[in-house]
């Protein structure tokens, strides 16, 4: 069984096929003297592996393997399944990834095939095979990558011949009767009912809209298509090789397109590729951060809250409690619509953070820049000529800190006490839910859930991840949006007694989407227990951007309620003589000419079980979470606009993100930072202090 270490380490993604040979030795010892210990390879190679079916060409890759393992490298190497070769597609065409007009992609790029193709994953199974049976005892191999980057450029969904079979037979395991089927997705609507499984086509070249459940159904199959691909693939590999090999995988930056959770339980730990520049020029609107002013704010050291949120939640998901950044960008990337340069120290910082959040390994992105095809602009650790780039003096002045980081306990995500920690829930069917049912153009599950991160970070506090496969005991939780809420976790969070937070459509709907009148939650399509007795949904609506409605506190505080607003009434529904607790109206809707009478209640309790009727904004946080705060005893002190800190491991990170000293004394530090200038944090640096 892999063991993590307890020290951070560095590695490099590298590309032995792209380079003559004769530069290998060279550029092994160079990583070594740099100070890296870890190389990922093979990701892209299979045309260089089987250059022709059946033929495979292992030589060069056993030298490259015994030449960096010569030089005292350990190697991550992965199997090829992102980029089949091209006698593989012309041989079997309906392996390729059918687009959504129902055609056929072409061979010519990469992710080009679909998970759920039967005949494409035979093919994985066969090279996976083949390379377990070649490297899984290899002595210079300490793991395995998946694959690379599964559902990169919206290369989940397919809608071709395999992919109808297959979704055909998911559905008539999913349900068993198409009777069944029928009742539950509402068929008997727009006389869509089904005589069998064989009739039910894909949700795509429709004149309207599916039936949600029809598309909710649809993303849950791609995402078990992807979870079983994975999983056939770990299965071998673990078969094949030595017990201590790790197997991972490297997800992406808001990526939505299966629930990744699930992918992580067949792992060993989550990997992930951070690009903190390209992500604040692609994804901060995906992420709700848009806006000119802060995409020019940060767009030479990434936004604070993009990346620590996926390490946060990378992290969560890893059975060691640590993760690996598996591409770490260098320097300027060629994806995003423009891409800057970072500032001096940028890599040295997003090395440290990754470190605060639990990165074991941070890996950077690339030994080498390309010298040619698509990647020439994106930036390695070296140029072409393999003379150095600057990110590699800001990665040899991290060898000296790196000993000062030893990990304290291994298995514990948090990195010890957690006392500062809030519960953050987030699980990929709500974003499918809210996919399937829109009702406002710019609903989005993933921005809900990052502002709730971004006011947690800004508050000083640590935030664990949780979802229905991991619910840890810690002091409170926020649920932000979970429209499909199974039983299991309500009655967790009512044991713990924590205070919890419900936003607004959590526990609305039952398994395939029917409406159900109010919060209540589900299990395998059956209502159960709702979430508060006595609380009635009567209404909902979602407002345009431009437009809020007031809302009022108990206490006065005045705030704004935005983007999708449920109006709430406690009926006194519970049985005479019945023990519920009472439902305790919190704050409520400001009377406008339009809202009916009685139709007032906004933010509820009963007991530990808070619920949001509205998507409140920051200031409108900090005012609900004040009190909740103070029952849970957490220390919440919110930081400037540019400062992050987190705890773990016994220090404290403190991290500028800003153009300006900040001095940490504010925050009642004393003494000498561990890595860093006394108390002050210079621009766009991290300092380490002793957690006191």
């Amino acid at each position: 069984m892999y063991q993590p270490d307890n020290q951070p380490r560095l590695g490099v993604c590298y590309y032995p096929e792209h380079w003559p040979e004769d530069t290998w030795e060279a550029d092994a010892r160079r990583m070594k003297d740099l100070g890296l210990t870890t190389v990922r390879i093979g990701e892209f190679a299979w045309a260089r592996m089987e250059p022709e079916p059946g033929v495979f060409t292992w030589d060069w890759l056993d030298r490259a393997i015994q030449t960096l393992g010569d030089a005292g490298l350990k190697v991550v190497l992965c199997t090829p399944t992102p980029t089949p070769p091209k006698w593989l597609t012309d041989a079997y065409p309906s392996v390729l990834r059918h687009s959504e007009d129902g055609l056929p992609e072409k061979h010519g790029s990469r992710r080009h095939v679909s998970v759920a193709s039967k005949t494409y994953r035979e093919q994985s199974r066969r090279i996976t095979r083949a390379l377990a049976d070649r490297y899984g005892h290899n002595p210079h191999i300490i793991g395995w990558q998946t694959d690379n980057e599964y559902s990169c450029h919206d290369s989940t969904l397919s809608y071709g011949p395999e992919d109808r079979d297959a979704f055909q037979l998911w559905l008539a395991k999913a349900y068993g009767d198409i009777n069944a089927l029928n009742a539950q997705w509402g068929t008997v609507f727009w006389s869509m009912t089904y005589r069998s499984f064989d009739e039910i086509e894909l949700p795509n070249r429709l004149t309207a809209e599916p039936a949600p459940a029809h598309w909710l159904d649809f993303r849950r199959f791609f995402s078990d298509m992807t979870a079983e691909f994975n999983r056939e693939q770990c299965d071998i590999l673990r078969a094949g090789s030595r017990v201590d090999m790790f197997i991972t995988h490297n997800f992406m930056v808001a990526e939505m397109g299966f629930d990744h959770w699930t992918v992580s339980s067949d792992l060993d730990f989550a990997s992930w590729d951070s690009y903190p520049l390209g992500f604040v020029e692609k994804f901060a609107g995906r992420m709700g951060m848009s806006g000119e002013a802060i995409v020019d704010r940060y767009m030479r050291i990434g936004h604070p809250d993009i990346v620590s949120l996926h390490h946060d939640l990378y992290r969560d998901m890893s059975r060691t409690g640590r993760l690996w950044v598996m591409e770490q960008q260098p320097g300027p990337v060629n994806w995003a619509d423009w891409n800057p340069a970072p500032v001096d120290g940028a890599v040295r910082f997003w090395t440290l953070e990754a470190i605060a959040h639990g990165a074991e390994v941070v890996s950077y992105f690339r030994w080498r820049q390309a010298q040619w095809a698509q990647e020439t602009y994106h930036t390695g650790l070296n140029r072409p000529d393999g003379t150095p780039d600057r990110a590699s003096v800001e990665v040899e002045s991290l060898r000296d800190d790196l000993p000062k980081l030893t990990f304290v306990d291994r298995n514990d995500a948090a990195g010890g006490e957690k006392s500062n920690t809030v519960g953050l829930y987030f699980d990929w069917e709500a974003a499918f839910t809210y996919e399937a049912l829109v009702q406002g153009k710019d609903q989005n599950a993933y921005a809900h859930t990052a502002n709730w991160y971004h006011f947690l970070r800004r508050m000083g506090l640590n935030v664990e991840f949780v979802s229905p496969s991991r619910m840890a005991v810690l002091p409170a939780y926020i649920i932000p949006c979970a429209p499909v809420l199974e039983a299991d976790v309500v009655d967790f969070l009512r044991e713990t007694g924590a205070p919890t937070v419900f936003g607004c459509r959590t526990g609305s709907r039952d398994g395939t989407l029917n409406w159900m009148p109010q919060p209540m939650v589900c299990e395998d399509g059956v209502p159960v227990e709702p979430l508060m007795t006595d609380l009635f949904l009567d209404r909902v609506e979602s407002l345009r951007p431009s437009q809020q409605i007031g809302v009022e506190l108990a206490d006065g505080t005045a705030m704004q309620a935005s983007a999708w607003v449920e109006h709430l009434r406690i009926m006194g529904l519970s049985e005479p003589g019945s023990n519920a607790p009472p439902v305790e109206v919190l704050g409520s809707f400001r009377r406008e000419p339009h809202l009916p009478s009685g139709l007032d209640a906004a933010f509820v309790r009963q007991e530990n079980l808070h619920y949001l009727g509205f998507e409140p904004d920051y200031e409108g946080m900090k005012a609900i979470m004040a009190p909740i705060f103070d029952a849970a005893m957490i220390a919440a002190d919110e930081l400037p606009e540019d400062i992050r800190m987190r705890r773990s491991d016994g220090r404290l990170y403190v991290m500028n993100f800003g153009p300006t000293d900040y001095d940490a004394a504010k925050m009642g530090l004393r003494g000498e930072a561990i890595i860093g200038e006394g108390t002050v944090v210079r621009p766009y640096t991290i300092s380490v202090f002793a957690d006191t």
